[in-house]
């Protein structure tokens, strides 16, 4: 039985694009799925410090990472690197047909609104296709939460996830939409 390690601390977290897979056992996988649909297929990942989507269309592949720094990733072929935080949209045509548009922010949350925040998420991730909850890092802290939700087109696809980070007291959120 696998045990879980906390959460990185989010300031160390960056947001990766690239054309390729990025190999699996370069990630802790807690959770995953798959979306099969005549024009794409997607894996969905959730990782210790956010998630992975690799999203196929035909040949073509774009892969989205958040994680931490200390991931050991490739730079081969990777179209975004931003560190996540604040606010940030990013826009890609890929060659393949692929268009791809993100939208990812870091907030800081009081205390209080934080516990709001993750309650509600909670409830959330009960209706999700995909969500993990973590081992809390002490008896007096929630558990640190993933959940990714989907609207899923026959040509398009898009999702929202959250990550809880809460000894920080920080959620990361992201947006992704593909279009072929």
């Amino acid at each position: 039985m696998r045990v879980e390690a906390a959460r990185p601390d989010v300031t160390s977290l960056v947001f990766r694009l690239f054309c390729r897979t990025v190999h699996p056992e370069l990630l802790d996988v807690y959770a995953q799925t798959l979306v099969q649909q005549d024009a794409y297929s997607v894996q969905l990942q959730i990782c210790d410090a956010g998630h992975v989507i690799s999203f196929q269309h035909g040949k073509q592949t774009l892969c989205e990472v958040a994680t931490s720094l200390e991931t050991p990733l490739p730079h081969h072929r990777q179209v975004i690197a931003r560190r996540l935080r604040g606010y940030r949209n990013e826009s890609v045509e890929h060659d393949g047909g692929i268009l791809y548009h993100v939208s990812f922010q870091v907030e800081q949350l009081e205390p209080d609104v934080f516990l709001q925040y993750h309650e509600e998420l909670l409830i959330d991730a009960a209706r999700s296709r995909l969500a993990h909850r973590f081992s809390p890092t002490s008896r007096l802290s929630p558990a640190p939460l993933s959940v990714i939700q989907m609207e899923e087109r026959p040509r398009s696809l898009l999702l929202h996830a959250f990550h809880t980070f809460p000894d920080n007291r920080a959620v990361v959120k992201t947006q992704s939409l593909f279009e072929v």
